[in-house]
């Protein structure tokens, strides 16, 4: 070799090699009448080797590795890549996906409950939002307000009432 560093004279793009690719190509005298081809390989014993190929063999090397950086291209943008287990294989068999019509519904749905919760007075929608949507029980909801279990369950009941009905008009 001339002592050019295969990474700062060969001219085409660097790329991005398959794990399992075990050499690299690489040329020096590019410039020159009389390009060089290079062929460089680990052996199994670790030791570092480099042999001066033929254009035809260094070509056939470069589609090579263009075939594998568009497998690997075609993996990256269109394959799944996740562990498919067989425990989550049997989770999406049991609880498939849910279809792009159901996941609209479901979405306007909540919509129109967070339209209903918003228009409620300001007690109920405070108290059903800390009930349903915070976790609290009414117990807690009463000591936060300072007022009586009872009146939290009524003010509750009353805005669980109020919302069917506005969403039970939305639906017909």
């Amino acid at each position: 070799m001339d002592g050019y560093h295969p990474k700062n004279k060969d001219p085409r793009p660097k790329r991005r090699k398959d794990r399992d690719n075990p050499y690299t190509i690489f040329t020096t005298g590019i410039q020159t009448n009389s390009p060089h081809y290079w062929l460089s390989f680990t052996d199994n014993q670790g030791e570092q080797h480099s042999l001066e190929i033929c254009r035809e063999l260094f070509d056939a090397l470069d589609q090579f590795e263009l075939d594998d950086l568009s497998v690997m291209n075609e993996i990256d943008n269109h394959y799944e890549h996740s562990d498919l287990t067989e425990e989550s294989l049997n989770t999406r068999a049991a609880n498939p996906p849910k279809s792009l019509e159901e996941t609209v519904f479901t979405r306007l749905q909540y919509e129109r409950l967070h339209s209903a919760v918003s228009e409620l007075p300001e007690i109920q929608r405070r108290r059903v939002n800390l009930y349903y949507f915070g976790g609290y029980t009414f117990e807690q909801i009463a000591m936060l307000e300072n007022c009586t279990k009872r009146a939290v369950k009524r003010s509750v009941d009353l805005a669980v009432d109020t919302l069917r009905k506005k969403l039970k008009n939305f639906s017909e």
